[in-house]
């Protein structure tokens, strides 16, 4: 069972940017996408076979998550039933046989890092209890944009400075990236505490040492083709369903978004 997670910058983008015919290379049984910006009709991405979930969000022109399956779930939820929380449609699960699938885009903590108390002291914390109240019925795949690099490895330059405003990082510098959204150490800690709860970085697991494996690159600089970049886009599984995770792949050969899709093979 092959599991996708993209961020695909917008799905009118996308459309225009040939991600229908991605999608199809991809082969996905289940597809999670993140910043759609847009609802299913104004998108207008339809993907053949699939059964489509859509949750937009408040306002037009930003966020929002869409979900493909193959097979329709037994129950979808959009949002996690916190009203501050759920307004810019970051969040979508489904509910298959023997475990839920959740497609995430976690906020980003914004130029001047404006945003972070809000990522790291009520997102975070929240999105985490969340998941493991769906654990305690059936074991949870999530995936998605979490706008974090866990690990200096996880990022091209983590000594270099690179402004990462409303989600488009670039310049350079001398100063620290600590201080980048993404890559702050309250961040970094916050995703700490996520794996010890209980749920497992799956390209990590797989390539504990990999490095240059980046799923986002800046638009500027030719940045993708230099391979200048983050890993921000992650799967994360129950422990007790990494037993069956078979692989997990950073699909850097995919192009269409200043993302690339990241998937594992789950074994039935």
């Amino acid at each position: 069972m092959r599991l996708v997670s993209w961020n695909v910058n917008g799905g009118r983008a996308a459309m225009r940017k040939g991600c229908v015919d991605a999608a199809a290379t991809l082969d996905a049984d289940v597809l999670g996408l993140q910043e759609t910006k847009a609802s299913e009709a104004k998108a207008g991405l339809r993907l053949a076979g699939y059964h489509a979930f859509w949750n937009p969000g408040e306002r037009a022109g930003y966020s929002g998550t869409a979900l493909f399956s193959r097979t329709e779930p037994l129950s979808v939820r959009m949002d996690m039933g916190i009203d501050e929380l759920d307004t810019e449609g970051r969040v979508i699960t489904a509910e298959f046989d023997d475990f839920f699938f959740v497609t995430v885009y976690t906020p980003n903590a914004s130029r001047g890092l404006v945003r972070l108390d809000y990522r790291v002291e009520r997102w975070d914390p929240a999105f985490r209890a969340f998941c493991k109240e769906l654990e305690q019925r059936k074991p949870v795949v999530f995936c998605g944009d979490l706008n974090v690099a866990h690990q200096e490895i996880d990022i091209a330059r983590p000594r270099a400075h690179r402004r990462r405003g409303g989600g488009q990082p670039g310049g350079g510098g001398r100063r620290a990236n600590r201080r980048s959204p993404g890559f702050t150490p309250q961040e970094r800690e916050s995703f700490t505490e996520t794996l010890e709860a209980g749920f497992i970085d799956t390209f990590r697991h797989f390539n504990p040492d990999a490095t240059e494996q980046y799923s986002w690159w800046s638009m500027r600089s030719n940045s993708r083709a230099r391979n200048v970049g983050w890993r921000l886009d992650y799967f994360c599984v129950s422990e007790s369903l990494i037993g069956r995770v078979a692989d997990a792949r950073i699909r850097q050969d995919i192009h269409g978004s200043d993302h690339c899709p990241v998937e594992i093979t789950l074994s039935t």
